[in-house]
């Protein structure tokens, strides 16, 4: 009895993607834009929240800890929805990419407080002891001796949870962001070229993560090794 062979006889046309390519540069940027703020806030906000549920009144602390268990056992794209089409039914109204931002924000910072208390709870308690000495106060302690040596203990966890927020910005395409999966999107469904669209922009997100994760090396070198880092 015989056996039909099958041949694949796809012909890959990876100039169709290459002729869009100015689209997907754009919606690359984008990406890069929305990551890059979202880390810097996302950051802002996890150092406060590391300090007001380490050392916050005893309300605080509790506030702090339903934002941060409630945002790390929820989907990110369930939260997405929630800003950006829950709360117009409150008055409260972003635009997609808006909506895409803040919900970064408040999703990485809820990870990022994590880590970074983590990183003050390994501070030495000798150092803290050192600066109520001297009479500082918490905050002050929290600034000036505890937040550099935390950061620098957390850095590696903080860069690797940076690029988990880069590449899971994808995820925003599902309210037309017009970041790099939308503009891909919108790209596969007129050139009907899904293999060609898709292995670029997977090398699109593989090229801008290799280059973060460069960065972030090299900024750990610069702020950590060749500043005042072995001090710390």
């Amino acid at each position: 009895m015989r056996t039909r062979e099958t041949r694949v006889t796809y012909v890959f046309q990876f100039g169709i993607v290459f002729d869009q390519f100015p689209a997907l540069l754009e919606g690359a940027l984008l990406t890069i834009r929305l990551a890059a703020t979202a880390m810097v806030f996302g950051l802002l906000v996890a150092v406060v929240c590391a300090y007001l549920r380490t050392s916050g009144p005893k309300p605080l602390r509790a506030i702090v800890a339903i934002y941060v268990e409630g945002i790390r056992n929820t989907p990110f794209l369930v939260q997405l929805y929630i800003i950006f089409f829950s709360l117009p039914a409150i008055g409260i109204r972003f635009e997609a990419n808006q909506a895409a931002l803040v919900a970064m924000i408040v999703n990485l910072g809820a990870y990022a407080t994590e880590i970074v208390r983590a990183g003050v709870q390994s501070v030495p308690v000798g150092q803290v002891e050192v600066g109520l000495a001297l009479g500082l106060r918490r905050l002050q302690i929290y600034r000036l001796i505890v937040l550099f040596p935390a950061i620098k203990a957390v850095f590696p966890a903080l860069a690797s949870q940076f690029i988990l927020l880069l590449l899971g910005s994808s995820v925003v395409s599902a309210i037309s962001a017009n970041e790099l999966t939308a503009i891909a999107n919108t790209l596969q469904s007129t050139t009907f070229r899904a293999f060609e669209v898709y292995i670029v922009v997977a090398v699109m997100y593989l090229a801008i993560a290799v280059a973060f994760r460069g960065f972030f090396a090299g900024l750990y070198w610069y702020v950590f090794v060749r500043g005042r880092g072995w001090d710390a």
